[in-house]
């Protein structure tokens, strides 16, 4: 049996004629960057997030750079963010000038430490002016404690949503606790376009005025440039198609929790860790994520098997070629190293059939026996 990470053309054909009718609006409009389609998604989106305003721009990627610009962090500032995530958070940090510092995150969530946070402050003097909390595998971060020490070292909190739309930590949406929210709407994620996309969320004003002033070249009218910026357009079609997908998320993240139950039962017998949900938090499950011992074989079994399982992320960003000069060796952040080694995630998406989830069951059951 063949079972591919995540099956898209699954979810397409579960909503082909709405997805082609959108499609077909916009080429009949001949509106194609910044037009009703995309404002419609920003208000949606925030709506659905919790907060006021949204601005839509190309990858989750400049989500992060402009948001982080957008808050007056650039040259000279460091920025404290997690180790184990995708290469785009640190990455943004970089790209401004500005310095990512990396602390450990904690063991049972794979989230960044708050604890180690405020080990850094307390102990470094510095010139922290943010904190990028990445709601890893779709489960937000400990935003009180993040949040309260936002607060009592005055930082600004842009939150790398990339994989948790919809998560919810104590009622309130993943995006919705800092200064920003930085979310990816690339094909892979919960809430994927039919290529890059990406969106900044805000209740504060003057970051998303910024931010659809960066966006569009620095330009508030046209012709005119208040600072060098980029070209960092949502697509009218991506909106379009994210408006579409966006009312069913809450039912595709639903089943993503079912899928996962299923899981979690299957492998209490197993020497197997499954994903530890925090306190007040709902995960979403971007990604189903297990930690065992013998990682690699097991990686190599499932995919013997045709379970198309995954590592993520393999490297910790702290110990990447490209950030030899930050001075971390290996050890320094032992947590994070550790998880590297050990984590694996198995497919969850909503259009996994029973007889697949058994599959999967049988097949990560049958390698420890």
């Amino acid at each position: 049996m063949e079972i591919p990470l995540l099956d898209l053309q699954s979810q397409y054909q579960s909503m082909k004629r709405e997805i082609d009718a959108a499609i077909k609006e916009v080429v009949d409009s001949q509106y194609f960057v910044l037009s009703k389609e995309v404002s419609s998604l920003e208000e949606e989106v925030a709506s659905y997030t919790g907060v006021k305003y949204g601005a839509g721009v190309n990858s989750g990627t400049d989500a992060l750079v402009i948001a982080l610009r957008a808050a007056e962090i650039g040259a000279g500032d460091e920025v404290i963010t997690s180790p184990f995530t995708f290469f785009a958070t640190s990455e943004s940090v970089s790209l401004l000038g500005a310095k990512p510092v990396f602390v450990d995150i904690d063991p049972e969530t794979y989230n960044i430490d708050p604890e180690k946070i405020e080990e850094y402050l307390k102990t470094t003097k510095s010139k922290v002016k943010a904190i990028i909390p990445v709601h890893i595998y779709g489960q937000c971060a400990d935003m009180d404690r993040i949040m309260e020490l936002a607060k009592k070292y005055d930082l600004k909190v842009i939150e790398d949503c990339a994989q948790s739309i919809g998560a919810t930590y104590k009622g309130k949406k993943a995006g919705s606790f800092g200064d920003a929210g930085c979310f990816s709407f690339f094909p892979s994620k919960n809430l994927g376009g039919f290529g890059d996309g990406g969106m900044v969320v805000s209740n504060d004003k003057e970051i998303i005025e910024h931010t659809k002033s960066l966006r569009v070249h620095g330009s508030t009218k046209q012709y005119i440039h208040d600072e060098i910026a980029y070209n960092s357009r949502l697509d009218s079609l991506q909106a379009a198609i994210l408006r579409v997908k966006l009312r069913k998320l809450d039912g595709w993240l639903a089943g993503r929790r079912n899928i996962a139950e299923k899981y979690n039962k299957a492998f209490s017998s197993v020497d197997i860790k499954v994903p530890s949900v925090g306190e007040g938090n709902v995960h979403t499950y971007h990604q189903y994520t297990i930690a065992v011992e013998r990682r690699d074989e097991l990686l190599k079994y499932l995919n013997d098997s045709g379970i198309a399982a995954r590592v993520y992320y393999p490297v910790p960003l702290h110990i990447q070629p490209c950030y030899k000069e930050l001075g971390y060796a290996k050890g320094s952040l032992p947590v994070a190293e550790e998880m590297s080694e050990k984590v694996i995630s198995l497919p969850v998406y909503p259009e996994l059939t029973e007889e697949k989830i058994n599959y999967i069951t049988k097949t990560v059951k049958d390698f420890f026996k």
